[in-house]
């Protein structure tokens, strides 16, 4: 936690977390200004940014900050929505939320501070910036990426393509804490929206469903849902809109659940079963890699190749840019998804699984 902080913004997004981390640095003397960060919305479609600018307001008034609005939806659009559309069009199943540290948070915002005079920025992900003299934040002190305390809450996952300059102008108060403490740390501070509940679904979209985005951008365009064996077990509105593993939503079919174990989106098909599947894979090989710490070539590690996934130890081989699992995994691992190291808690960063 910071004790020496001079001017620190905090990116409010009117939801709890941000609320408290605000408060907390408040309270330790920092010099606060809070910043809501407005990003793309699809057009058309239902959005609660003004909502969540009016609770971050009220948190602001309440603490009685400065108060800014960061309009971010050009490195949105270009950061997030491109990538994701176009990742999806190759057949690949994309991470928006990564991109949304990488390109906004921690990139646009980041960049707003620093120009308009901030030491820091502050969210509120339940992560930890390690830094030697114990926690305290100095200006250009190196800071390590840690998993938060609460395994149930720990983001660090999400933050492994934040660019190393970022993290170390960067402040996780709530990284040492659980959810449950936040919340009762919301109602002793009074902060106005301590009754909010969590939001739900990735950063830009709020509560309208990746596949619902995608078929306004896509279209629908029915096609045929396979069984392993080639026959036809029902239709669905598009391969472009589904990804590997995931339930799948078919129509004419007989009851489920189904899942994707395959997709060709040339031919608009999908290939589904009552039960996840996959092929053996003895190695990821990675791209777009970004280090905060370099791996060392054939050291032991654990990865994680999606949020809140399984625990895998296995070994990091530097010339090929792979990571080796003891045990070959069984489980769709699609191309486009994030695989991230960690050194026991310290995330040492990740890349794309190719």
């Amino acid at each position: 936690m910071a004790k020496a902080v001079n001017k620190v913004f905090v990116g409010l997004s009117g939801g709890v977390d941000s609320a408290v981390t605000a408060a907390l640095l408040q309270r330790e003397g920092a010099d606060v200004h809070g910043v809501f960060i407005k990003g793309w919305y699809p057009p058309g479609m239902p959005c609660t940014w003004s909502e969540d600018r009016r609770d971050a307001m009220r948190v602001a008034a309440h603490l009685r900050i400065p108060f800014y609005t960061l309009d971010a939806s050009e490195a949105y659009r270009q950061g997030v929505i491109e990538y994701l559309l176009r990742e999806y069009r190759a057949g690949r199943t994309p991470n928006p939320d990564i991109m949304c540290n990488r390109e906004v948070k921690f990139g646009a915002f980041c960049a707003y501070a620093r120009e308009h005079g901030a030491d820091f920025i502050a969210t509120g992900h339940y992560a930890q910036a390690l830094r030697e003299d114990g926690g305290a934040a100095r200006a250009e002190a190196a800071a390590q990426l840690a998993r938060g305390v609460d395994p149930e809450k720990d983001q660090s996952y999400f933050l492994w393509a934040v660019p190393k300059e970022a993290l170390n102008h960067a402040l996780f108060p709530l990284g040492g804490m659980h959810k449950a403490e936040v919340r009762r740390l919301a109602q002793k501070f009074g902060l106005p929206n301590a009754q909010k509940r969590d939001s739900q679904g990735i950063c830009f979209l709020g509560n309208v469903s990746v596949e619902e985005f995608l078929a306004q951008e896509f279209g629908t365009e029915h096609g045929k849902a396979i069984d392993p064996e080639g026959k036809q077990v029902g239709t669905h509105r598009g391969a472009l809109l589904s990804t590997l593993g995931q339930r799948a939503h078919l129509e004419d079919a007989a009851a489920g659940p189904w899942y994707v174990i395959a997709k060709d989106v040339s031919a608009n098909t999908l290939t589904v079963a009552h039960q996840p599947q996959g092929s053996q894979r003895a190695s990821f090989v990675l791209s777009e890699m970004n280090w905060l710490q370099e791996p060392a070539d054939g050291a032991a590690y654990t990865a994680q190749y999606r949020y809140h996934g399984p625990k895998v130890e296995g070994m990091y081989d530097a010339k090929s840019h792979a990571f080796v699992p003891d045990t070959p995994i069984v489980e769709p691992v699609a191309a486009g998804q994030s695989l991230v190291l960690y050194a026991g808690d310290v995330c040492l960063g990740g890349g794309i699984i190719e």
